[in-house]
């Protein structure tokens, strides 16, 4: 798996080619995949605002790219799914586009789901996140961050890279931050 990791989502233009670089191909070739799960586990997040992450109305640009196709693939949903459909769904898609909101729920839900358990098999898929979204691949999401409590208690997360991530710093709607 490829990754990109971003605070902001596409927000310029060196992030929008590293994304072209890591697909391989013109965004207007490639097929996505959006995750707004995370929005739901934060205090703030909303109906509403899913809506406008996965119709490219947020502002965090991600979903209004240019893909050839977008579909919303909605984490809590899939246990209900069939195994099958769903992961031909994802291995069938080149880039996964994954929102903010609370990362443990994010990763909650990425392990109640099987998706956390498929993301290693997928090594030419694309995963963007967006806060939340690229915090969710780190080992820990640290304390100052921990909103929703997972049934572990814990504030690991999914460990697919090495480092963590302080996302958001100098931003001025979260003075706590810088």
């Amino acid at each position: 798996m490829r990754f990109l990791l971003t605070s902001a989502g596409i927000k310029n233009t060196s992030i929008h080619n590293a994304l072209v670089d890591l697909l391989g191909k013109p965004i207007a070739d490639s097929n996505a995949l959006c995750i707004p799960t995370a929005g739901y586990g934060h205090p703030q997040g909303s109906p509403g605002g899913a809506w406008r992450f996965i119709s490219g109305q947020s502002s965090e640009p991600m979903c209004e790219l240019g893909w050839k196709s977008l579909g919303v693939l909605e984490l809590t949903a899939l246990p209900s799914i069939d195994e099958e459909r769903w992961v031909a769904w994802v291995r069938e898609t080149d880039v996964l586009l994954a929102a903010g909101g609370d990362a443990l729920y994010l990763c909650h839900w990425m392990r109640q789901s099987g998706l956390a358990d498929l993301l290693p098999s997928l090594r030419e898929m694309v995963w963007v996140g967006l806060s939340a979204g690229s915090m969710v691949m780190t080992p820990r999401i640290g304390e100052d961050f921990v909103g929703w409590k997972p049934p572990t208690g814990s504030d690991s997360t999914l460990g697919m890279v090495d480092f963590s991530i302080f996302p958001h710093l100098d931003h001025e709607l979260l003075p706590e931050n810088t």
